[in-house]
């Protein structure tokens, strides 16, 4: 029996957001290869494109209803693999301090283990990023932008650069500690 046409399709419009997504993952290699070598300029320049392909994913995905399961846990994934990959980087150049990327990457271990036991002991986890994580993603960013702008042309100033890392902190241990309280809550509700 054929399968229909819509199954006979390799690729199919609503597949775009997550091939985009595919895409920026991607692009972390040459990031970090350009965050070792010291080539700032050619890292920011595809930071932007990354940051752009993220824009664009989301866009294509709520704009055409393009979402699907597959891009909610990819998303995500995306954009922590390449934040926590700077921030690796940017440690081992001496840019960002190594205790900071510990933070970093605790939380975010924390975050995907308790997923991955929440997952195999109550029920699928449905991603929805909260308020805090959300604050926290963009505060890392900005810390990471501003440490190779830093690097680069001078700006922002060292000042600038302590209160963002301070903001990074905070809201890491924050956001982490969010998710530990919001998915044990809905773990113990589950299991009554």
């Amino acid at each position: 029996m054929a399968a229909p046409a819509e199954r006979r399709r390799f690729l199919r419009a609503a597949d775009i957001p997550n091939l985009i997504c595919v895409a920026r993952i991607i692009l972390i290699w040459p990031i970090l290869v350009a965050l070792i070598a010291g080539e700032y300029p050619l890292a920011l320049g595809l930071i932007l494109v990354a940051g752009l392909s993220d824009g664009l994913d989301g866009f294509l995905a709520k704009r055409f209803n393009w979402q699907s399961r597959l891009g909610g846990l990819l998303d995500p994934l995306a954009d922590k693999a390449l934040l926590v990959s700077m921030f690796v980087a940017l440690s081992m150049t001496g840019l960002v301090p190594v205790w900071l990327t510990a933070v970093v990457i605790v939380r975010d271990l924390v975050i995907v283990s308790g997923g991955v036991l929440y997952q195999w002991l109550v029920e699928p986890v449905q991603p929805e990023p909260s308020v805090a994580s959300k604050i926290n993603t963009g505060i890392q960013l900005l810390y990471v932008l501003a440490v190779i702008s830093h690097r680069t042309v001078g700006m922002p100033p060292p000042e600038f650069l302590v209160i963002a890392g301070a903001g990074v902190f905070v809201t890491s241990t924050v956001s982490g500690l969010d998710y530990v309280v919001r998915w044990s809550d809905r773990a113990l509700r589950s299991r009554r």
